[in-house]
């Protein structure tokens, strides 16, 4: 097994079995269905919403296409799916990584079209879930220093929620001969564990500096996506 390429940038084309390929397709597809239908309604009730969906889109493509070396030998990179949970919700995460992952894979060669599912359930749905519950517990639509702290909560533990979910897909379809899926899992982890950490707390503080300036001048989007209360007029 080559590690390089199985860390390089998401998971690599035709590396998952067809059955890894297909259940992981079939999880994720209610998902992005249910963040399609999410972003349609908002999206038609207020198209002004289209522009920040489009920073987000923009933001995770930007982020998930940086391939930082590893001195391990393999890669890592941001996934920058944190600032749309925190802006639209997990599902609406879901369909921008989705959408992000494709052309990456046709226009970039980074993960693969066998490998989308895999990588959208890890990228564009556990990441995104974990960090919108992150942040909708720590902020409480409080928009001082906690709200802040919440978003790079939020950024950071979800970027590290995608390699640990990433590691254990690996581990599933590709458990150690001693020790099995968690011997394999461990060895995966730690891979990715050495450079994702710092580069989680860099998402983290990229993404507050993003959303300090969507704040500055999207308070009333911010208040119709119910990310603020829509009384609050303070500053962050």
């Amino acid at each position: 097994m080559n590690l390089f390429f199985v860390s390089a940038m998401h998971i690599m084309e035709g590396f998952l079995s067809p059955f890894w390929s297909l259940l992981w397709a079939a999880v994720s597809i209610p998902f992005v269905a249910w963040g399609l239908y999410g972003i349609s309604g908002r999206i038609r009730n207020n198209p002004r919403l289209l522009m920040l969906l489009v920073i987000s889109g923009a933001y995770t493509f930007v982020l998930s296409a940086l391939k930082i070396p590893s001195v391990t030998g393999s890669c890592s990179h941001p996934t920058g799916t944190g600032l749309a949970a925190v802006l639209f919700g997990p599902g609406a995460a879901a369909v921008v990584g989705l959408v992000v992952l494709l052309f990456q894979a046709l226009l970039l060669a980074h993960g693969g079209l066998t490998t989308l599912g895999a990588n959208t359930f890890s990228m564009a749905i556990a990441g995104p879930f974990v960090a919108y519950g992150l942040f909708r517990l720590i902020s409480r639509k409080n928009t001082g220093k906690r709200m802040l702290i919440a978003v790079f909560i939020a950024a950071s533990f979800g970027d590290l929620i995608t390699y640990v979910v990433t590691s254990l897909q690996l581990a599933l379809a590709y458990p150690a001969a001693n020790g099995g899926i968690l011997a394999s899992f461990s060895r995966f982890g730690a891979i990715f564990a050495l450079t994702q950490v710092p580069i989680a707390i860099i998402e983290g503080i990229l993404t507050v500096i993003l959303f300090n300036y969507i704040y500055a001048y999207n308070k009333n989007e911010l208040a119709e996506l119910s990310v603020i209360d829509s009384v609050v007029v303070s500053e962050v």
